[in-house]
């Protein structure tokens, strides 16, 4: 099963550019890694200076071994200087998907409980 991780970065006033640079230098050697399936950064536009990177990785191995390259250990000294505040790291899995069984009861009963509402609203003279 991967991993998705979403790094969430603030800038210090002024740093904003630096920190756009030092993050975007971490995509290739990134997804050279083995067990990198996807590096992208991301920029919040009404917020210039917050920042996100979201990745995935075949596991926590592997994401285990990116904490360690030359090149993560590199930007980790440049972002003490540029962040306003510590980074933050999310670990997120596939939720999956319910058996069908489930499926099929929970569509059954959106549409039990239309059929309810739209018969009650005829009740009241709506019958749209």
């Amino acid at each position: 099963m991967s991993l998705t991780v979403i790094a969430v970065f603030d800038a210090a006033r002024g740093k904003e550019d630096a920190l756009r640079t030092a993050l975007e230098a971490m995509i290739e050697p990134s997804l050279e890694e083995p067990g990198c399936l996807a590096y992208q950064p991301y920029v919040d536009p009404s917020r210039p200076g917050s920042m996100v990177i979201i990745e995935e990785w075949t596991g926590r191995d592997a994401l285990e071994r990116h904490f360690g390259t030359p090149h993560f250990r590199h930007v980790a000294r440049e972002l003490e200087t540029l962040l306003s505040r510590p980074f933050s790291l999310r670990h997120l899995t596939d939720a999956g998907t319910p058996p069908a069984g489930q499926v099929r009861a929970l569509r059954g009963r959106g549409r039990e409980e239309r059929e309810e509402n739209e018969g009650k609203a005829r009740g009241r003279g709506r019958g749209w």
